[in-house]
Protein backbone atom coordinates (compact mmCIF):
# COMPACT_ATOMS: atom_id res chain seq x y z
CA UNK A 1 0.00 0.00 0.00
CA UNK A 2 1.38 3.42 -0.70
CA UNK A 3 2.05 5.84 2.10
CA UNK A 4 0.91 8.73 2.09
CA UNK A 5 3.13 11.45 2.91
CA UNK A 6 1.95 14.77 4.54
CA UNK A 7 3.64 17.68 5.62
CA UNK A 8 2.44 19.39 8.92
CA UNK A 9 3.17 23.25 10.21
CA UNK A 10 3.75 23.91 13.58
CA UNK A 11 -0.38 24.65 13.94
CA UNK A 12 -1.25 21.50 12.81
CA UNK A 13 0.82 19.48 14.84
CA UNK A 14 0.37 22.01 18.19
CA UNK A 15 -3.33 21.26 17.00
CA UNK A 16 -2.94 17.33 16.98
CA UNK A 17 -1.20 17.46 20.21
CA UNK A 18 -3.06 19.52 22.14
CA UNK A 19 -6.32 17.87 21.02
CA UNK A 20 -7.99 14.50 22.09
CA UNK A 21 -10.05 14.68 18.77
CA UNK A 22 -10.08 16.72 15.39
CA UNK A 23 -8.17 15.84 12.29
CA UNK A 24 -4.87 16.47 12.95
CA UNK A 25 -4.91 14.58 15.66
CA UNK A 26 -6.40 11.78 13.60
CA UNK A 27 -3.58 12.08 11.44
CA UNK A 28 -1.23 11.57 14.29
CA UNK A 29 -3.58 8.37 14.76
CA UNK A 30 -3.23 7.04 10.87
CA UNK A 31 0.78 7.68 11.60
CA UNK A 32 0.93 5.83 14.71
CA UNK A 33 -0.87 2.88 12.75
CA UNK A 34 1.31 3.62 10.12
CA UNK A 35 -1.46 4.60 7.43
CA UNK A 36 0.04 8.06 6.67
CA UNK A 37 3.60 9.04 6.90
CA UNK A 38 4.13 12.37 8.87
CA UNK A 39 6.80 14.95 7.99
CA UNK A 40 7.67 18.21 9.53
CA UNK A 41 10.76 20.36 9.21
CA UNK A 42 13.79 20.93 11.97
CA UNK A 43 11.84 24.61 11.88
CA UNK A 44 8.49 23.23 12.87
CA UNK A 45 9.40 21.34 15.73
CA UNK A 46 11.55 24.12 17.36
CA UNK A 47 8.34 26.03 16.66
CA UNK A 48 6.24 23.60 18.39
CA UNK A 49 8.56 22.51 21.54
CA UNK A 50 8.90 26.36 21.86
CA UNK A 51 5.30 27.09 21.92
CA UNK A 52 4.37 24.21 24.01
CA UNK A 53 7.11 25.08 26.48
CA UNK A 54 5.94 28.17 27.25
CA UNK A 55 2.30 27.60 27.32
CA UNK A 56 2.03 24.00 28.59
CA UNK A 57 5.15 23.27 29.88
CA UNK A 58 4.46 19.76 31.70
CA UNK A 59 3.33 18.60 27.97
CA UNK A 60 6.81 18.91 26.57
CA UNK A 61 7.86 15.05 27.40
CA UNK A 62 4.29 13.91 26.05
CA UNK A 63 5.04 16.07 22.83
CA UNK A 64 8.22 14.26 22.27
CA UNK A 65 6.96 11.04 22.94
CA UNK A 66 4.07 11.48 20.77
CA UNK A 67 6.53 13.00 17.97
CA UNK A 68 8.43 9.37 18.64
CA UNK A 69 5.12 7.41 18.18
CA UNK A 70 3.61 8.58 15.22
CA UNK A 71 7.19 8.17 13.77
CA UNK A 72 7.52 11.77 12.38
CA UNK A 73 10.18 11.89 9.87
CA UNK A 74 12.24 15.14 10.15
CA UNK A 75 13.80 16.75 7.46
CA UNK A 76 16.51 19.57 7.39
CA UNK A 77 15.38 22.88 6.98
CA UNK A 78 16.46 24.31 3.62
CA UNK A 79 19.77 26.48 3.33
CA UNK A 80 19.28 30.77 3.00
CA UNK A 81 19.91 30.88 -0.86
CA UNK A 82 16.68 28.10 -1.26
CA UNK A 83 14.55 30.20 0.82
CA UNK A 84 15.68 33.11 -1.14
CA UNK A 85 14.72 31.67 -4.63
CA UNK A 86 11.50 30.99 -3.54
CA UNK A 87 10.22 34.06 -1.05
CA UNK A 88 7.93 35.26 -3.52
CA UNK A 89 6.08 32.29 -3.13
CA UNK A 90 4.35 32.98 0.04
CA UNK A 91 3.45 36.47 1.98
CA UNK A 92 4.62 35.85 5.27
CA UNK A 93 8.48 35.52 5.19
CA UNK A 94 8.34 32.70 7.88
CA UNK A 95 6.76 30.58 6.25
CA UNK A 96 9.16 30.40 3.47
CA UNK A 97 11.19 27.59 4.68
CA UNK A 98 8.01 25.40 5.74
CA UNK A 99 6.90 26.03 1.94
CA UNK A 100 10.10 24.94 0.67
CA UNK A 101 10.27 22.29 3.24
CA UNK A 102 7.16 20.34 1.92
CA UNK A 103 8.04 20.98 -1.76
CA UNK A 104 11.57 19.31 -1.26
CA UNK A 105 9.85 16.82 0.86
CA UNK A 106 7.70 15.89 -1.94
CA UNK A 107 4.95 15.47 -0.22
CA UNK A 108 1.03 14.44 -1.05
CA UNK A 109 -0.61 17.29 1.22
CA UNK A 110 0.97 20.12 3.32
CA UNK A 111 -1.64 19.95 6.50
CA UNK A 112 -1.98 23.67 8.26
CA UNK A 113 -4.11 25.84 10.37
CA UNK A 114 -2.80 29.13 9.13
CA UNK A 115 -5.22 29.85 6.40
CA UNK A 116 -4.12 33.11 6.48
CA UNK A 117 -0.87 32.98 4.79
CA UNK A 118 -1.18 29.15 2.79
CA UNK A 119 -4.82 28.72 2.18
CA UNK A 120 -6.61 32.46 1.22
CA UNK A 121 -4.08 32.97 -1.83
CA UNK A 122 -4.37 30.29 -4.32
CA UNK A 123 -1.03 31.12 -5.70
CA UNK A 124 0.72 29.33 -2.54
CA UNK A 125 -0.34 26.25 -3.77
CA UNK A 126 -0.07 26.56 -7.14
CA UNK A 127 3.23 27.99 -7.25
CA UNK A 128 4.92 25.55 -5.09
CA UNK A 129 2.88 22.73 -6.56
CA UNK A 130 1.93 20.94 -3.30
CA UNK A 131 -1.87 20.33 -2.27
CA UNK A 132 -2.27 22.77 0.71
CA UNK A 133 -5.62 22.46 3.07
CA UNK A 134 -6.56 21.85 6.79
CA UNK A 135 -6.11 19.19 8.82
CA UNK A 136 -9.86 18.34 7.74
CA UNK A 137 -8.79 18.85 4.44
CA UNK A 138 -6.27 16.32 4.76
CA UNK A 139 -7.68 13.97 6.53
CA UNK A 140 -10.70 13.89 3.84
CA UNK A 141 -7.85 13.47 0.68
CA UNK A 142 -6.70 10.42 3.15
CA UNK A 143 -9.85 8.94 3.70
CA UNK A 144 -10.44 9.17 -0.39
CA UNK A 145 -6.46 7.65 -1.05
CA UNK A 146 -7.18 4.92 1.82
CA UNK A 147 -10.76 3.92 -0.21
CA UNK A 148 -8.98 3.68 -2.95
CA UNK A 149 -6.60 1.13 -2.06
CA UNK A 150 -9.13 -0.66 -0.39
CA UNK A 151 -11.46 -1.14 -4.18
Amino acid sequence: MPKNDIFFNSSALIAGIVSTQGAARAILLLAEDEKVQIIVSEQVITEVEHSIARKVPKALLYTRELILAANIRIVRDPQLEEVLLHQDRISHAADVSILVAAARSRVDFLATMNTKHFLEDPQVAYQSGLRIGTPGDALAWVREQLSKTVE
